[in-house]
């Protein structure tokens, strides 16, 4: 049984900072890419960023771009999204993922999904 477990979000506010935490479990990730979605009340779930087993290359959408920086530790299974300068439009729940394929991940979709962590960010 894969398991992405979430964990991190809460309430800021604008221009404050919060790091988000997955740990997986079940089975090794390795090769695996992995990454975070974000999906805010009336919207569709969007990409946020990822980061490949090798090579350790990072990908983020425009809108956190700068401010959100994504790390993994392939030795403990954990992948972490620190956000710092954060918005009120970032408010959302985020939901940890797990692929095989950078280009599933693009795409808008995922092999593993974690549970979601809520993320709210008052102005």
């Amino acid at each position: 049984q894969v398991q992405l477990v979430d964990s991190g979000g809460g309430l800021v506010q604008a221009g404050g900072s919060l790091r988000l935490s997955c740990a997986a479990s079940g089975r090794t990730f390795s090769g695996y890419v992995m990454g975070w979605f974000r999906q805010a009340p009336g919207k569709e779930r969007e990409f946020v960023s990822a980061i490949t087993w090798t090579f350790n290359n990072k990908y983020y959408s425009d809108s956190v771009k700068g401010r959100f920086t994504i790390s993994r530790d392939n030795a403990k299974n954990i992948v972490s999204l620190q956000m710092n300068s954060l918005k009120p439009e970032d408010t959302a729940v985020y939901y940890c993922a797990g692929s095989r394929q950078i280009t599933t991940m693009l795409a808008g979709e995922s092999d593993y999904w974690g549970q979601g962590t809520q993320v709210t960010v008052s102005s």
